[in-house]
């Protein structure tokens, strides 16, 4: 099989069905058998898994891994991975803010490099509407603060399109820690440090109405979950581990 794209979705019942149905539509017709769409609702209180396994007759593509359980995004990413057969295995979000056609653009500039990623701040990216001041600002922080704590050189970790290679997915899958808003660093951390090049494309992005994201309460978390990662790869990622050892003890 060539391609594997994950859809996460949590309380998305009214936005994932066009979604669905519009990428099912596109890479069925481009790729035939030889793609699956992994549907990954993750402590649903609404339709979700109904609407998406609704769909399983009319395209077969489709799949639906339906998990209770409160994994958020990271860990519904790694219960796809874990049953993807793709020799490419992505992920993208339920929203529909990247179109089928924005996503295979990440299949067609993939090349030899283990992960390629989608951004909205390359020159020739097209973001529409324009974000508000707010969330820009946030976003420049969050990503100034990735650069400098890892190292890298990339203009947005947090698009929620993305694709690996299988030998790249399946090499990082062990490694990966389920942290909310840091999932996405953790993972291109990982693939860096097992010596895979990363390729960042401009993108097409359309804002979804919908988003349930508070930029204030979001920019903290981002910013606790980002020092965390951190430290958890670093010398002192003792911390981390009294911390949490604490927290258990706390809720007993």
């Amino acid at each position: 099989m060539k391609l594997s794209i994950i859809i996460p979705a949590h309380n998305e019942e009214h936005r994932l069905p066009p979604v669905l149905e519009a990428y099912a539509e596109f890479f069925s017709g481009k790729y035939k058998d030889e793609v699956e769409l992994i549907v990954v609702p993750n402590f649903c209180s609404d339709r979700t898994a109904q609407v998406a396994e609704a769909l399983q007759s009319r395209f077969p593509a489709v799949k639906v891994l339906d998990d209770p359980g409160q994994v958020g995004k990271g860990g519904a990413v790694v219960l796809g991975a874990q049953v993807a057969k793709g020799e490419l295995i992505g992920f993208v979000d339920a929203d529909g803010a990247t179109a089928p056609e924005a996503f295979d653009d990440l299949v067609e500039s993939i090349g030899s490099a283990g992960c390629v990623i989608a951004s909205r701040w390359m020159k020739d990216s097209i973001v529409e509407p324009r974000q508000p001041l707010s969330r820009r600002i946030a976003s420049r922080l969050f990503n100034t603060m990735v650069n400098m704590m890892f190292g890298f050189r990339v203009s947005d970790t947090q698009c929620g399109a993305k694709l690996f290679t299988q030998e790249a997915m399946w090499k990082i899958l062990p490694e990966l820690g389920i942290t909310q808003w840091a999932f996405d660093v953790d993972m291109l951390f990982h693939v860096r440090r097992n010596g895979f090049a990363i390729v960042e494309i401009p993108t097409v992005w359309r804002d979804a109405a919908g988003s349930k994201v508070r930029v204030v309460k979001a920019s903290l978390e981002m910013t606790v979950a980002l020092v965390r990662l951190r430290l958890v790869h670093s010398p002192f990622k003792g911390i981390v581990e009294i911390y949490n050892r604490l927290a258990k003890a706390l809720k007993r």
